[in-house]
C-alpha cells in the first residue's frame, strides 16, 4: 500500500463525501478493503461510492446475506460482508469468487474474516484499503490507503 491519507467525519454526509471523493478514482477490477469495528460507517461509506458511481438504489449491510449486487449505476458493484465468515472453514470453496472480476468494483467489509473461508477473495490484492475508526459517538476518522498503480 501506498502512503494514507486521513480526514475526519462528523456525519454520514460527510462519511459518504470521502467515500464519492475515493469512487471517482475507481475503476472496474478494483477490490476495496473496509475494516473498523461494527457501527464504524463501512456501509455508509460504501452507500457514498455507489452514489458517486450512478447507482441511486438502496445500498444496505450485506451482514446477513453475504453480499449484494448493485447493477443500475455506471459500473456493476459488488458488496460483501465477510465479518460472519470467520470460522467456516468447510463452506464452499470459491463461495463468492463471482463477486470480483474485471467488470466491476467490489467493496469487501471485514476482508480478514475471510481468509481460510470462501477461496481466492481473500488473497485479492486490494486497490484501496479504508480504515473507519471511532473517535467518539459523533466522529469518525477515516483513513484511505492506495495501492500505487
Amino acid at each position: 500500500m501506498g502512503a494514507a491519507e486521513s480526514a475526519a467525519s462528523r456525519s454520514v454526509v460527510a462519511t459518504e463525501g470521502i467515500a464519492a471523493s475515493l469512487a471517482r478514482d475507481l475503476r472496474p477490477g478494483d477490490v476495496v478493503h473496509l475494516c473498523g469495528e461494527v457501527g464504524a460507517g463501512k456501509t455508509t461509506f460504501v452507500r457514498g461510492a455507489c452514489r458517486a458511481l450512478g447507482f441511486t438504489g438502496p445500498v444496505t449491510s450485506p451482514s446477513y446475506t453475504i453480499s449484494n449486487r448493485y447493477e443500475d449505476g455506471e459500473v456493476l458493484i459488488s458488496h460483501l460482508d465477510c465479518q460472519r465468515l470467520e470460522g467456516l472453514d468447510g463452506e464452499e470453496a470459491g463461495l463468492l469468487d463471482d463477486e470480483i472480476g474485471p467488470d466491476r468494483i467490489t467493496f469487501i467489509e471485514w476482508p480478514q474474516q475471510s481468509v481460510g473461508a470462501v477461496g481466492t477473495i481473500a488473497t485479492i490484492p486490494a486497490a484501496v484499503r479504508v480504515e473507519l475508526e471511532h473517535v467518539s459517538p459523533q466522529e469518525r476518522t477515516v483513513t484511505i490507503e492506495r495501492t500505487p498503480r
